[in-house]
């Protein structure tokens, strides 16, 4: 219900035509952070890795960024703080990916949102949990982002994705890069794998985080700018 939505104390205007409010998520109330800009084509909910949260600055400046493109963003915690005590949590992939699917059903359930196209990005452990959800979530989600992701860990869930999906990797992050190529020969839809040169796993080199950004617009603009996705165009792995 619209009374699940509240204005944040620290950001309760619009800011440069983006309306930014503080949620609570899912059944359990997990804290977020809504932005919705004038006119926003798509909603990218985020998952966060191991060790993070909703205030991840990698996470926020490649939401910035989608929301300087008209995209809505939806970026909350998926644990309790009693929950992230215990760190086997933060590796239950299941676990994650149902705190994942709770947000897309109460998204489904805002009147300010509800209906609109959803894409999901998933960084590190994020990103098996984005991947386990869209394979349970099916046509609901419209495009799936990896940034320097474990989609290994996504299991079984990796031969029932059909929804067209990135995966992003640091070009000296070599151990991940294995994996990505792995999980990506098992993806069944829509497909790129795009390797940053000269980034490592957190890609905090200069100018690698904003090329992830590009690469995770143009997928979403591909798969969410308008009308339903295209389930059409697959891209062959690279060499």
């Amino acid at each position: 219900m619209v009374s699940h939505l509240r204005d944040s104390p620290r950001q309760s205007r619009a800011v440069d035509a983006c309306e930014m409010r503080a949620v609570y998520v899912g059944p359990i109330g997990l804290p977020g952070t809504l932005a919705i800009p004038s006119g926003a084509r798509a909603l990218i909910v985020f998952a966060h890795g191991s060790g993070s949260s909703r205030l991840s600055p990698r996470n926020r400046a490649v939401a910035d960024a989608l929301n300087g493109q008209t995209f809505a963003t939806l970026l909350f915690d998926l644990l309790t703080p009693e929950e992230e005590a215990d760190r086997a949590n933060v590796f239950d992939i299941p676990l994650l990916a149902g705190r994942l699917i709770d947000a897309v059903h109460w998204i489904d359930r805002e009147p300010l949102i509800g209906g609109i196209p959803v894409g999901l990005f998933g960084a590190s452990t994020g990103a098996a949990a984005a991947l386990t959800a869209a394979a349970q979530l099916g046509d609901r989600v419209g495009a799936i982002v990896s940034r320097g992701g474990r989609p290994d860990m996504a299991g079984d869930a990796l031969d029932r994705i059909r929804t067209p999906t990135l995966l992003i990797v640091g070009g000296i992050d070599s151990d991940v890069i294995e994996l990505n190529r792995q999980a990506f020969a098992r993806l069944k839809g829509p497909k790129a794998l795009e390797i940053v040169p000269g980034a490592s796993h957190l890609f905090p080199e200069p100018g690698a985080l904003e090329a992830v950004i590009g690469h995770a617009a143009r997928w979403f603009r591909q798969n969410l700018g308008s009308g339903p996705p295209d389930r059409t165009r697959a891209a062959n792995p690279p060499a």
